[in-house]
């Protein structure tokens, strides 16, 4: 399997991403969106965008596990932040790609600001898109 990721001239320069993500063949998983809920179901960081954010951290590492598959070979990624402010994304961005999962965003990312996500006090979600080695 060979995964190629381009940054195409006549597209902006990204923080860390890249635009195009080509992979040649091969099996892919698809993950639910990670919450920032515990092996309970309980919510981690009521409030608190850096302790949500590292619980969905966890919580995608060990889905990718499950799959097979490991940071580097995610080639998708939809980032979902509670909030119209700004500076909120910047703070989850910025705690993603410093974390162990940091190699999953250096592919074909998107970075949303949503009016609310499916859990009460939920302020962040990751989805992933892996190709499976």
């Amino acid at each position: 399997m060979s995964i190629t990721r381009v940054h195409p001239d006549g597209l902006h320069p990204t923080p860390t991403y890249h635009h195009v993500t080509i992979v040649e063949a091969g099996r892919t998983a698809h993950l639910a969106g990670q919450c920032p809920l515990d092996a309970a179901g309980d919510l981690v960081g009521d409030g608190d965008l850096t302790a949500q954010t590292d619980q969905v951290v966890a919580n995608a590492l060990v889905a990718l596990r499950a799959a097979g598959a490991a940071p580097g070979d995610v080639v998708r990624s939809v980032v979902y932040v509670a909030g119209g402010d700004r500076t909120d994304l910047v703070t989850v961005w910025d705690r993603l790609v410093a974390s162990e999962l940091s190699e999953a965003f250096t592919t074909a990312s998107t970075l949303l600001g949503v009016t609310c996500l499916g859990y009460p006090g939920q302020l962040v979600e990751v989805d992933l898109d892996a190709a499976l080695p």
